[in-house]
């Protein structure tokens, strides 16, 4: 009977040993690694927002980037391509805590719609495990290029949104 009880206490102990090992492993790797996705997307009402009739672009370039608020030098830079959703999923190490980190366009593989936003060209995201969210994945909005002609069905789809298409396209915003 001793025996036995020896051998569930050791095994209870090993299981117990076990589970705060892997735990712990886990907590370091999500400390030390995060990542940064979003949506590249092509414009083809020339609004700089994403409509019903926007694509996604696939093989797009992206660029992130994070400054130290106090010098502008870099402390972290990455770059990526688009997957065939127009999504792309950026790696980062290290907590950015007390960095400006953004995401910039910086090709299209789109003959047809390669023409920068006058306005929003990039993403401001925070990258730090120090802001209340638990989860690895940090989202950016989505940014893209324009065509450099405005589709025909623009009119009527602003139409539907309250707004005319001049108006959507000459609308400055107010903060950026």
């Amino acid at each position: 009977m001793a025996k036995t009880a020896a051998a569930a206490a050791v095994a209870l102990f090993s299981a117990a040993l076990f589970l705060l090992i892997s735990s712990s492993a886990v907590v370091v790797d999500a400390e030390d690694k995060m990542f940064v996705e979003g949506k590249v997307y092509c414009d083809p009402c020339r609004v700089e927002f994403p409509t019903k009739i926007s694509t996604m672009i696939a093989g797009a370039r992206v660029n992130l980037q994070c400054l130290c608020r106090d010098n502008n030098t870099v402390t972290y830079m990455v770059e990526g391509d688009t997957d065939k959703t127009g999504t792309y999923r950026l790696p980062v190490t290290g907590d950015h805590e007390e960095d400006i980190c953004q995401v910039k366009l910086l090709r299209s593989p789109m003959d047809n719609c390669k023409e920068k936003f006058h306005f929003i060209d990039r993403a401001r995201v925070l990258l730090t495990d120090n802001m209340g969210v638990v989860q690895p994945t940090r989202y950016a909005n989505p940014i893209g290029y324009m065509t450099s002609t405005t589709d025909p069905r623009c009119e009527k789809l602003m139409e539907e949104m309250g707004i005319t298409l001049e108006e959507a396209q000459t609308k400055i915003p107010d903060k950026i």
